[in-house]
């Protein structure tokens, strides 16, 4: 009998005895932060997704939302996406798949995410970055990955001449708070029509609308992710305890530069600062510039957290086995939202009169399904949906 094989110029997916723990969970619980923010948008149809009036521990909920989490969790998924790109490539070539194979591979990839971020979009949410992912993920294939280690400095230098420009705006408003004369402004919600929408296909409309300009927004992060390719180059989160004291300054600095830079805005949330509308102009462009920190930050922290945690514990494994489906999970989240929060179908913000508590639950109580619903998968060698659809288009 004649056995004939088949040649491909790519090779199959990851093992799990070739995963690292440390992307897998970070990608897993910072869906958490994720949900937590999107809810909010739900809920409130707007951003932030707070209430400008806060009481009780809506006035907690209000600060630790703007120093923790908004503007905050998204960049963590940023660098961690340049990160998935470097691996990708590395695991490719080191199976013999020829360097255009490789190229090839990841531009279709980076395609698909872009339909897939138009469909995610068009019939559940906006502020999709599956679109903006996959037009930067593009992008760098073609500049960045093949580049040498002199090139991606650049992308430190980048940083650090930032951290500067996170000081002026720091003083900046500083002087605005001091010199704060006129009346005090309230945070309000920008709205979106899209969450607002009393029906479905108003709301499919408005999001067609908003979807371009939302993307073309994102599409600045390109620096971020650069940062993840930087960091996948040095393998830094295969081998965390390698990296120890690169991880702990990094967790310093950053986590301290998003925490305080985010603190002025997170005052005026709680209610517990009052300043006027050019103060709290400064407020929001300093939280914004130094939400970006959140990325480095919150991976240096769970990398140093990999270092110590027990990885066969089942929170452990349960948590990262999301983080090996955040794709799915992240989609799995809009549709819950579309289900739980829009006007036109349970509504529950309005039903259960408290909308923030209603948020911040619905977002804890969907992470926890998710989690568990990707255990499970696990367990039976499932990739996940929306995985296992983009790898059948990719290759």
């Amino acid at each position: 009998m004649t056995t004939t094989l088949i040649a491909t110029d790519h090779r199959g997916p990851v093992t799990g005895a070739e995963r690292a723990l440390a992307p897998d969970l970070i990608r897993g619980g910072m869906l958490l932060l994720i949900g937590l923010a999107n809810a909010a948008n739900f809920a409130f149809a707007g951003q932030p997704g707070l209430n400008g009036s806060p009481h009780g521990l809506e006035r907690i909920l209000n600060f630790l939302k703007i120093t923790l989490v908004d503007a905050r969790a998204y960049p963590v998924f940023a660098v961690m996406f340049g990160y998935g790109l470097v691996q990708l490539a590395r695991r490719q070539r080191n199976s013999g798949t020829t360097a255009s194979g490789v190229r090839k591979i990841l531009l279709k990839r980076n395609a698909w995410l872009v339909a897939f971020g138009l469909v995610h979009a068009t019939l559940l949410y906006f502020g999709d970055f599956l679109g903006a992912y996959g037009l930067v993920g593009i992008v760098c294939t073609l500049v960045l990955l093949n580049r040498g280690d002199r090139f991606h400095k650049i992308v430190l230098w980048i940083w650090g001449a930032q951290v500067v420009y996170v000081l002026v705006a720091a003083a900046l408003t500083v002087l605005a708070t001091v010199n704060s004369s006129g009346p005090a402004h309230v945070m309000t919600n920008s709205p979106n029509p899209s969450l607002g929408a009393t029906n479905y296909w108003s709301s499919m409309v408005d999001r067609l609308h908003e979807y371009p300009a939302h993307t073309a927004f994102v599409l600045g992060f390109v620096v971020i992710v650069w940062l993840g390719i930087w960091a996948a180059r040095k393998q830094v989160l295969e081998n965390p305890a390698a990296h120890k004291t690169l991880l702990t300054r990094v967790a310093v600095v950053a986590m301290s530069i998003t925490f305080l830079g985010g603190l002025p805005q997170a005052l005026v949330a709680a209610g517990w600062l009052h300043v006027d509308e050019a103060a709290m102009s400064k407020m929001e462009f300093l939280h914004n510039l130094s939400g970006q920190y959140g990325g480095p930050g919150y991976i240096a922290l769970f990398a140093l957290l990999v270092i110590r945690i027990n990885k066969t514990s089942l929170p452990v494994q349960a948590i990262s086995a999301l983080g090996q489906r955040s794709l799915s999970g992240y989609l799995f989240q809009s549709v819950s939202w579309m289900i739980l929060l829009a006007p036109f179908t349970l509504n529950l913000g309005d039903r259960f009169g408290n909308t923030a508590y209603t948020a911040a639950g619905a977002a804890v109580l969907v992470w926890t399904i998710s989690v568990i619903a990707a255990y499970q998968m696990k367990k039976r060698s499932y990739r996940g949906p929306a995985e296992t659809l983009l790898r059948k288009l990719t290759y």
